[in-house]
């Protein structure tokens, strides 16, 4: 089963005290990186809010924020941190100085600064945390509910291209051993016309000709492609977690196409390695995506 990396999540849950939402954001990242927008009275839980979220997702860069607003009051007081004030305004007034700025600190400018204000702090008990990881929970759900739902339009797209490639690989496959037939002969005649028929050994010949011949085969290459896209297409269809191991077949493949470029004597082979290692290209841009 496929996840993609990028996805939205969003869960509630309350109580009679708190009502609790969190919203999850992922995209691209090799390795599992989360950042946390909690309140303060949550400091002392994110260890345990991070390995909550470690059980269920693997790799991206996700970020959760989490507000918790009480049920006991119509309305949140706010206050000002007075500390942080001060010295937000000392600092534009410096930066004013410096770039000769003449305008006049709006309140605006003030209100768009959130670390200048504080809410109440709520004391939370256990019950509440509860609530509050329930909360998580349903919006990692969600998160992975679009992930799953965006990793299945992305094995569409895999499976699409790895056809091309197979379609590509069975015509170069049908031209290989005509190809190399045609090279043994044109090799043949070649010689025949700048060497004198005195000194002509034809059994010679033939076994040069043939080790030449056998340096453009390229069956073997064709047998690992096909094998590497095999296993490419069952990691897609069995594994949990094939980022990784798709990666590493994407490099095998395109390392066996171009030994098949390098070694062939045949135009149409070689516009087929073209059009495989851009289907492989493809592939490789859609797999950074997959969790």
């Amino acid at each position: 089963m496929i996840y993609s990396m990028t996805g939205y999540g969003k869960g509630l849950a309350e109580s009679p005290k708190i009502k609790v939402e969190v919203e999850t954001k992922s995209v691209n990242s090799r390795y599992l990186d989360i950042i946390l927008k909690t309140p303060s009275s949550l400091i002392n839980k994110e260890y345990e809010i991070r390995e909550q979220i470690k059980s269920k997702i693997s790799r991206g860069k996700l970020t959760v924020l989490i507000q918790i607003k009480s049920n006991n009051s119509e309305e949140e007081i706010i206050s000002v941190n007075n500390d942080k004030l001060k010295g937000y305004l000392s600092l534009i007034k410096q930066l004013k100085k410096t770039a000769k700025i003449n305008e006049k600190i709006k309140l605006e400018h003030l209100l768009y600064n959130k670390e200048l204000f504080e809410g109440n702090d709520l004391d939370l008990s256990e019950e509440e945390f509860e609530v509050i990881k329930k909360a998580i929970n349903a919006a990692l759900d969600a998160l992975l509910k679009m992930k799953l739902n965006e990793g299945k339009e992305l094995v569409k797209d895999l499976r699409k291209r790895i056809e091309i490639i197979e379609k590509k690989l069975a015509e170069i496959e049908a031209e290989t051993l005509t190809s190399v037939k045609e090279y043994y002969q044109k090799l043949k005649d070649k010689v025949k016309l700048i060497v004198d028929d005195a000194k002509f050994d034809n059994d010679r010949l033939e076994l040069e000709l043939a080790i030449i011949a056998d340096k453009a085969d390229i069956t073997e290459e064709c047998v690992r492609l096909k094998s590497h896209i095999k296993f490419f297409t069952e990691s897609i269809e069995k594994d949990n977690e094939p980022g990784r191991k798709l990666n590493f077949l994407c490099q095998e493949m395109n390392r066996e196409t171009n030994t098949i470029s390098s070694k062939t004597i045949s135009t149409s082979i070689t516009h087929n390695t073209v059009l495989i290692k851009e289907e492989i290209e493809k592939i490789r841009e859609q797999i950074q995506n997959i969790e």
